[in-house]
């Protein structure tokens, strides 16, 4: 790839934080990646598979009250010449052109609303970027006060061009920004004012929330997410233990699993119509009603035999059910029979009773004659 080639293009993310050790723990239980060391003193690669796609190394001793971050690398062919480029467009410098043996030339600067990026050009055989894929950088996109104003300077810088708008209500419009025709990153505006801006980098992933759940268990911080964007593709953003802020981009997921739009509907089955009120439950055993059915207009007058067996099977039951009534009324004829000579007994049993107790008073009257009798012989 000739150094024509690699202006405005995405080259190395690098992580500068205040634990090297518990970032290197990390990351790679949230992202597909593992560590390497890189040769260099201090220096540790991340590694997606065998391709390098970042650096880890401690923030420097003289960064008093920088936290930790990631760094973009974008690729110029002459780091110099895009220095002097950027100040003269408002930027500032941060680390002037520097050389790194057998890699190449790179400087660190604060674009005009104060976000840091580094410029990056590789030495003989470098510049090349591994192929996207799970642990690879996806996405890039700017958090910043004045979205047109920085569109400009990139755009001036590196050849970035406008793409899509999305409008995003009170947050405002997420802008899209193109190379050579092809979407790679966007800008929005900050949130709120104690916010300063600054680069955001996003990881391929698989299942997003896979990740967040890795990240919550390793002592990461969610901030967004995971939610579903334009386009199809689901996000979630982070900060590590440490402080660093990282995202995750899963790409859209099968059509099978969550289509992008509403299949069109297929004219050669349409669906039934449906009726205006639902049909009458059938009765299981219907009975034919001749009265109330018309006679039709041509009928003749002696109907045929099918036509009349419904009147006969209608008078049948008749019968049944006066026999019914007829037994009825003889069963409570012998039970009111049967009840009067129980009533009778019960009348004269009150009557013999009393004629009972009439001897047994007359007896009483004699016997008190008596003994008047007796006393009154006595006082003779």
């Amino acid at each position: 790839m000739s150094n024509a080639d690699i202006r405005g293009k995405f080259l190395w993310h690098e992580l500068l934080t205040t634990d090297t050790s518990g970032a290197g723990g990390f990351y790679p239980k949230v992202l597909p990646w593992r560590t390497q060391p890189s040769g260099m003193p201090g220096y540790t690669l991340w590694m997606a598979g065998q391709a390098q796609v970042g650096g880890l190394v401690a923030l420097p001793a003289d960064a008093t009250g920088t936290p930790p971050h990631w760094l973009i690398y974008v690729g110029t062919p002459n780091v110099d010449a895009t220095v002097e480029h950027a100040q003269r467009l408002g930027a500032k410098i941060c680390k002037a052109a520097t050389d790194i043996p057998n890699v190449g030339r790179f400087a660190v600067l604060a674009d005009p609303q104060g976000a840091t990026f580094a410029l990056f050009t590789p030495g003989p055989g470098g510049g090349g970027s591994p192929a996207p894929g799970p642990g690879v950088f996806s996405w890039h996109e700017l958090a910043t006060t004045d979205v047109a104003a920085a569109l400009r300077f990139y755009g001036e810088l590196f050849g970035w061009t406008k793409g899509p708008g999305h409008d995003m209500g009170a947050m405002g419009t997420y802008q899209v920004i193109e190379r050579f025709g092809s979407q790679i990153g966007g800008m929005c505006n900050v949130q709120g004012p104690a916010t300063p801006p600054s680069w955001l980098s996003y990881v391929e992933v698989t299942d997003s929330a896979r990740a967040v759940a890795a990240a919550k268990g390793a002592g990461g911080r969610l901030l967004h997410g995971p939610v579903e964007v334009p386009g199809g593709s689901w996000i979630a953003l982070f900060l590590d233990p440490q402080g660093g802020a990282f995202a995750v981009h899963e790409m859209p997921r099968a059509a099978a699993t969550k289509p992008a739009s509403p299949p069109p509907p297929k004219p050669a089955a349409p669906p039934p119509p449906k009726p205006a009120a639902p049909p009458p439950p059938k009765p299981a055993a219907p009975s034919p009603k001749p009265a109330a059915a018309p006679a039709p207009a041509a009928a003749p007058v002696a109907a045929p035999a099918s036509a009349a067996a419904p009147k006969a099977a209608a008078a049948k039951p008749a019968a049944p059910k006066k026999a019914a009534k007829k037994a009825s009324k003889k069963k409570a004829k012998k039970k009111a029979t049967a009840r009067k000579p129980a009533k009778k007994k019960a009348a004269k049993a009150p009557r013999r009773k009393v004629a009972r107790k009439a001897p047994r008073k007359a007896a009483k009257k004699k016997a008190a004659r008596r003994a008047k009798g007796g006393k009154a012989r006595r006082h003779r």
